[in-house]
This record gives structure tokens, C-alpha cells and sequence, in this order.
């Protein structure tokens, strides 16, 4: 058994991070806030406005750097899928916020002929990316099938997402009878053990004031979920979060790329 805090009891920096084993999600959601509060989408506004207006070089999670950062895996298959298709990219990013990925990606991928980066995320962001970042590349969607039959794209793409589904098992389970070619994931979470890890993450408050439950999943589990209908064919370190200690145990994020065999 351990010990939970309640809600607002953050008062140290030790307090921030991933902590709990929580047995269901209502269980982690009772101990965090969710991942609708609204100054999280203000916050990523701003800070996205300030990239698409000039101000600024790169977001991540709504922090602002002074220099990009790039995932090298996710861009290598990107330009692949590209050239496969006559220098047209047309991707699914899936829970894309208000375009983070896009916006860091689009110079590199500047030189093709077509762009066509399709968000797919919950209403909230997909109003405001609407209203605010939609352009002739960028679209957004409020849901995954209507953007597949709407965009007949055939590359899915996701970036520090599926662990935050409260059933990601089960959404990937629909992912693969979508028929994709590729699917590309980055920033995925994963923790040394048998099982998975389901916690809260506690974000600390200069990046915005949240907390939400957040899972780890078992690395071996996870890809072998999709050996069915996928060929891995890379696992890349993304290069952006450290590996850390959860729970007594290693985490780590990777990023994985799958392949449908012709």
C-alpha cells in the first residue's frame, strides 16, 4: 500500500514526477486533475503563437527553447514515407496538441513537394487550433477514423501520447485494423518489470499547474502487441527525457517504428 497526497498538497520539489500503482485509472484520476484543464491550452496557445508569429524557436509541452530539438528517428522515417509517396508526406498525429510536432519538423521537411499534417486531439485543442494554426498543411480532427477516411493518409504518427489513454491497449487494437503502413511512435514510456506501471504525474508548475495519470508500459509486451500485422524496424532514444527511477524501478522513453509487411 502507497501513500497518496491529495490534490494541491504539492509543496516541494521531490513532489513533481511520477509517483503511485495505481490499480485503475478512476483510481489515478480520483489524484490528479485531469488533462482538460483549460490553462494547459492557454498555455500551449501562447506559446505556439509565439513560434507561428516569429518570437520564438521551438515549444515542447508548451516550454519555449531558444534552440530546436529534434527526434532524428521520427524525421528519418518521415522523409522514407515521403519519398515512398513522390515527396508527399500525408500523416495522422495523433494527440498533436496544436501542431508542437509540425512546427518543430517543418523546415526539415520544407522540400517536399506536399504536406499535408493532419492533428487529430480532443475538442478543446482542436477548436483552438482551427481558430488559431490551421493552414493549406496543417489541419486538425476531432477524431481518428473520420481523419482517416477524410485524409486516406497511411502514416500514423504519435508523439508522448498512448500512455496517457486511459485504455491504450484497446486504442491500439483499433489502430492496427486501420491499415496504416507505418506507425511511428515517439516518447513512449516504458519501466523495467513485468507490468505495467500505472501512476500520476505531478507537472511541475513552470510549466503549467497539472497533474494527470500517466502509464509505463513493459517494453517486450508493448511490441509484441502489434507482431501480428507489423514488422518493427527501429527503436530509436529519442533523446529528450532522461531515463529515470519510478516507483523503485528504471523508466525510460523510446521511440518505435512499425512497418506493415507487403
Amino acid at each position: 500500500m502507497f501513500f497518496r497526497k491529495k490534490k494541491n498538497s504539492i509543496n516541494n520539489k521531490s513532489d513533481y514526477g511520477w509517483r503511485g500503482n495505481y490499480s485503475s485509472w478512476e483510481d489515478a484520476l480520483r489524484y490528479s486533475g485531469g488533462y482538460e484543464a483549460t490553462n494547459i491550452l492557454e498555455k500551449v496557445k501562447d506559446s505556439l503563437l509565439k513560434i507561428k508569429l516569429g518570437e520564438a524557436v521551438y515549444e515542447r509541452d508548451s516550454v519555449l527553447f531558444d534552440k530546436k530539438e529534434y527526434s532524428w528517428g521520427v524525421l528519418a522515417i518521415l522523409m522514407k514515407a515521403a519519398v515512398e509517396s513522390e515527396g508527399k508526406l500525408n500523416l495522422i498525429d495523433f494527440g498533436g496538441s496544436l501542431g508542437s510536432s509540425y512546427f518543430q519538423n517543418r523546415d526539415f521537411l520544407s522540400s517536399l513537394s506536399e504536406i499535408k499534417w493532419n492533428v487529430v486531439e480532443q475538442k478543446s485543442f482542436v477548436d483552438t487550433g482551427k481558430q488559431f494554426f490551421e493552414n493549406e498543411e496543417l489541419n486538425f480532427f476531432y477524431d481518428l477514423k473520420s481523419c482517416v477516411i477524410e485524409t486516406k493518409s497511411r502514416v500514423f504518427f504519435s508523439s508522448g501520447t498512448i500512455q496517457y489513454l486511459s485504455d491504450p491497449f484497446q486504442f491500439l487494437k483499433m489502430l492496427k485494423n486501420f491499415d496504416f503502413k507505418y506507425l511511428v511512435f515517439d516518447r513512449i514510456a516504458f519501466i523495467e518489470g513485468e507490468k505495467d506501471l500505472l501512476t500520476v504525474q505531478r507537472v511541475p508548475p513552470q510549466v503549467y499547474d497539472a497533474s494527470y495519470p500517466a502509464w509505463f508500459f513493459n517494453y517486450d509486451k508493448f511490441v509484441r502487441f502489434f507482431e501480428d500485422k507489423y514488422i518493427l524496424v527501429s527503436d530509436f532514444d529519442n533523446g529528450f527525457t532522461a531515463p529515470t527511477v519510478v516507483e523503485k524501478k528504471k523508466a525510460y522513453w523510446r521511440g518505435l517504428i512499425f512497418k506493415k509487411p507487403k
